[in-house]
C-alpha cells in the first residue's frame, strides 16, 4: 500500500486501500498500525484535519481494530 506523507508531529505518512477498508499509518519512530474495517470518509476526515494527530486520538483509537505491523 502506497502511504501519502503528511505534516504532523507524531505521523510521519498515511495509507488507505478502499478494498480492504485498511487505514495504514506510519508514525514518526517508523512503526507501522493498520486500522480495520475503516470506513473511506473516515480516511478523508484524517487526511483533511488540521491535526492528524489528534484526528487519529479522538476519532479512531478506541474505535477500530489495529494491529501493529512493524
Amino acid at each position: 500500500m502506497e502511504r501519502e506523507r503528511v505534516v504532523s508531529s507524531n505521523i510521519h505518512s498515511i495509507g488507505y486501500d478502499p478494498e480492504q477498508k485498511i487505514l495504514e499509518i506510519e508514525f514518526n519512530d517508523r512503526s507501522i498500525y493498520h486500522y480495520f474495517d475503516m470506513p473511506e470518509l473516515e480516511h478523508s476526515k484524517l487526511m483533511t484535519a488540521s491535526s492528524k494527530g489528534k484526528y487519529l486520538d479522538n476519532d479512531i483509537k478506541g474505535k477500530y481494530r489495529y494491529r501493529k505491523i512493524k
